[in-house]
């Protein structure tokens, strides 16, 4: 079988899967966020935290839930991190330095996962699975329920209530990440991941000197790392290393994990507004641009030409003999249109359009899907926008699921598009112009440019992935991206909230003959057109200093 062929194959059933998913997740998920029953371990948790959860809250109040909720997590994560080493299951690993703990607290608290360490060799299993893990599951859980106030907000009328911040975040995690996890991981360890407590153990001699690896619970962090488009990993090669993601079946099913939960809310936020073709449209925007996007990654990394591409079956430098060119492509476009971030090659040694296609990915905003919730409320952000575009060429005020889009709610999607690339712009220029940060660049030029600027619009965007050339461990670094990540997650999040909260305040708008149908194919092409030339606009001149000017050079 031809390499073509076979990326081409598990395209096709990674499509399946997905298909078969996505009706009754959404559906269950859309029931999750329904009900008004509180399972027994819930109501257990809500007496612990002291939360009432069915008081239902303004969108300042939702705020102060997330916010508070994350600035205690950050605070944990970071003192558990300065303390590992006086904790038992440390493997003897010393504690975090404090500039690095600060980074590493703020990416998971985020959802991005960036990791400036050495794993195996930095990290015992109290902090991974009492810190790290813990987090991959609720900083997901946050990012759906955000996005289940927005869909609320489209929902609702006459009244600025959202729901309950602390019973969304509690039933996201126990109803949908942790059931599903449990499985994936159950899964993974089946196709050969390891699950274990093991301390610190020689392999034999390598090349003329010893080798050592620890052990750890990695099938069950793997399963919610991909799950909770988390990123991050036990090891530092990530999902690369045969530990995490043994064969070209866990390849797969990772890709699964990765992008089940965001295609499903499409269909979630169909049916809690009541039009499921609604829901569809979303559906679709997020499908072209992901098949788009996959179809370019597979072609710019198979079409190069030479005796030696042509004997290993395309661009191989950097990706693993047992997932291929097909297998690396699709897993590199899966975590960079969402917030994942995981890794099955290095970025950094794809083609110089096929690095530029991943960096392009999380600059949409990471809406195609998107991450767990984030890439759903970005899209209905973008949908906003695209409304607004469709209303000014016809002279009508633009409408959404009945609800108007004045000034207020525009101002709000502005401010929503304009914070990432903001970040990830002047924090690159500050780089590059500073004399010391740019001695982290392993390569000069167009590449050593591109590698600052994966790297900020990685952190911005709480995706986590690095294009592998750049030596991150440094106090500007951490410090930098560190802030970047806290900036990225959660300044949005106001924009959002506080645009769900003036949706729900509205009055439905009747239907007329002059509606925009956001349901048909017209408004589908419209979104995906919008999405591309707001992204175009804002990161072209950065992309043609880095990634295109390399792959003209080429």
């Amino acid at each position: 079988m031809s390499p073509v062929l076979a990326g081409v194959l598990q395209l096709l059933a990674l499509v399946v899967a997905l298909g078969l998913a996505y009706r009754p997740l959404g559906d269950y998920m859309a029931g999750v966020y329904s009900s008004k029953k509180h399972l027994r371990v819930e109501k257990w948790i809500y007496r612990a935290i002291g939360a009432n959860p069915d008081t239902e809250m303004r969108w300042p109040a939702y705020l102060r839930g997330v916010l508070a909720f994350s600035a205690v997590s950050v605070l944990f994560l970071y003192l558990l991190q300065r303390v590992q080493g006086s904790l038992p299951g440390s493997l003897g690993f010393s504690s975090i330095d404090p500039d690095q703990a600060f980074n590493t607290a703020a990416s998971f608290v985020a959802n991005t996962n960036w990791q400036s360490y050495y794993g195996e060799q930095a990290m015992g299993h109290v902090v991974q699975t009492g810190g790290l893990a813990v987090q991959n599951f609720v900083s997901a859980a946050v990012g759906i329920a955000v996005a289940v106030a927005l869909v609320r907000g489209f929902a609702r009328s006459r009244t600025g209530e959202l729901g309950n911040f602390w019973s969304d975040l509690v039933r996201g995690t126990i109803r949908i990440l942790l059931p599903i996890a449990v499985i994936g991981a159950i899964a993974l360890v089946a196709c050969g991941a390891i699950q274990n407590f093991a301390g610190i153990h020689g392999v034999g001699q390598f090349m003329g000197g010893s080798q050592q690896w620890n052990g750890g619970a990695v099938a069950s962090q793997e399963a919610i790392k991909e799950l909770g488009t988390n990123g991050g990993g036990y090891f530092n090669a990530n999902s690369a290393h045969p530990f995490e993601n043994p064969n070209g079946l866990s390849n797969l099913l990772e890709i699964f994990l990765i992008l089940v939960i965001p295609f499903a809310l499409t269909r979630t936020f169909g049916r809690m507004v009541g039009s499921l073709k609604q829901g569809y449209a979303i559906l679709a925007t997020m499908g072209v641009i992901w098949l788009g996007f996959t179809a370019l990654m597979m072609w710019t990394e198979f079409a190069h030409h030479g005796p030696a591409f042509d004997i290993a079956g395309g661009a191989m430098e950097g990706k693993e003999t047992r997932f291929g060119v097909g297998g690396s492509s699709i897993f590199a476009v899966a975590t960079t249109l969402t917030s994942t971030g995981a890794v099955n090659s290095f970025h950094s040694s794809f083609t110089g359009l096929g690095g530029g296609i991943a960096m392009l990915g999380m600059q949409l905003g990471e809406i195609a899907p998107g991450g767990t919730g984030s890439g759903l409320y970005g899209m209905l952000i973008m949908a906003i926008i695209a409304v607004f575009i469709a209303g000014l060429m016809v002279g009508r005020t633009p409408e959404y699921l009945g609800k108007k889009i004045g000034t207020r709610e525009i101002k709000l999607a502005a401010c929503y598009i304009l914070i990432t690339p903001a970040l990830v712009l002047c924090f690159t220029a500050a780089a590059m112009a500073l004399p010391t940060p740019v001695h982290s660049m392993t390569n000069s030029g167009a590449h050593g440019f591109s590698e600052i600027l994966y790297a900020y619009t990685s952190g911005a965007n709480n995706n986590g992935s690095a294009f592998a050339g750049l030596n991150a461990d440094t106090q500007w670094f951490n410090t930098t991206i560190g802030l970047a990540m806290l900036l990225g997650r959660f300044l949005p999040m106001v924009f959002v909230l506080a645009l769900a909260g003036s949706l729900a305040e509205q009055k439905p708008v009747p239907a007329t003959v002059g509606t925009l149908g956001t349901h048909k194919p017209l408004f589908t092409g419209l979104l995906v057109g919008t999405i591309l030339i707001v992204t175009g606009l804002t990161f072209f001149p950065a992309l043609a200093l880095g990634p295109l000017a390399e792959g003209l050079a080429s």
